[in-house]
């Protein structure tokens, strides 16, 4: 889509350029000029020049906000890959494996210290309202971080919660990103709190469509192994649906036991059989409404508004 290339090519060259990456301590700085460069498709930050743009404004103006909010989301990922123990981050080492757990840990904090720095560059006027999203963002995305790690051991885990876990660890830092960018350029509260709720409820249509693909996807589009989360024995929304059934929950027993390319064959049967690919579809298929709703609710002019149901439309409908 032309019109988010135009906004990612000013993010890179702004990241590229950024001044505060040629501090030293090198291995304070080295880590974090590392992981802004294993790339990725940089919505977040995107999505704040989009909404200054939506509003009128150039999208430029919120360039300072989209730093911040991919400073933030870089760091949470060097957070969680340490508590997740994972090796691979983007196809690379992850920085605690690169470097050591201690100067992940140290980075991370650096960079959120600067992703600070960076949203507070607005005017006089709004930079009570941006701190204050921004704030609550931060901290809601460390509650859906505890909800997670917490999911993992909890027995019992229900539909609500999980839509609760998703939605502070994945989608408020979407609205965030909207409502931010949009307040940064001089848009009512009345229209960035409708782009916050635009991009929370896309946000859960995104990540259930994600639990959708990481079993059903096209491995060759889908770009990592299909069935990973039944393999990691994930609390998904198709998983937890799937054990409210009765009448399966003897063959979801049995399906757990079996290797794992059985394993992922299974619970595709499974879900397709007791409902549970339905119910993530039409789940997914709710909130995206909710969205777009939202979307209506903002009344951007017309060219903004066309634009987001673009992006909307291509997040419903990708692949991978």
């Amino acid at each position: 889509m032309d019109f988010l290339k135009k906004h990612l090519i000013v993010l890179e060259s702004a990241l590229e350029a950024y001044p505060e990456l040629q501090r030293s301590p090198a291995n304070l700085y080295d880590p974090i000029r590392y992981i802004l460069q294993l790339g990725g498709k940089r919505l977040r930050p995107i999505l704040s020049m989009l909404a200054a743009e939506a509003v009128g404004k150039s999208g430029e103006m919120a360039l300072p906000q989209a730093l911040a909010v991919e400073l933030f989301h870089n760091f949470s990922l060097i957070h969680d890959d340490i508590m997740d123990v994972a090796p691979i981050r983007r196809g690379q080492p992850t920085v605690h494996i690169k470097w050591d757990t201690n100067a992940a840990i140290l980075s991370g904090d650096a960079m959120l210290v600067l992703a600070y720095k960076e949203v507070a560059k607005c005017t006089p006027e709004v930079l009570p309202a941006v701190l204050d999203c921004f704030s609550a963002t931060a901290l809601e995305v460390c509650e859906g971080q505890q909800f997670d790690m917490n999911f993992e051991s909890q027995l019992q885990v229900t539909e609500a919660d999980y839509i609760e876990m998703i939605r502070l660890k994945t989608s408020v830092l979407l609205g965030c990103a909207l409502k931010i960018g949009a307040l940064a350029a001089g848009a009512s509260e009345s229209t960035a709190q409708h782009l916050y709720e635009f991009g929370c409820n896309l946000g859960i249509s995104f990540q259930i469509k994600d639990d959708i693909l990481d079993l059903y996807g096209d491995p060759e589009k889908f770009g990592k192994q299909v069935g990973g989360d039944i393999l990691s024995d994930k609390k998904t929304i198709m998983m937890i649906f799937a054990q409210q059934q009765e009448a399966f929950r003897n063959a979801l027993a049995e399906a757990k036991q079996l290797n794992d390319s059985d394993k992922v064959t299974h619970f595709q049967q499974l879900f397709d059989v007791c409902g549970a690919k339905a119910h993530a579809e039409a789940q997914m298929d709710f909130y995206y409404e909710k969205a777009i709703a939202a979307l209506v609710a903002a009344a951007l002019p017309h060219e903004g508004q066309i634009n987001f149901k673009a992006f909307a439309e291509y997040l419903y409908n990708r692949e991978s």
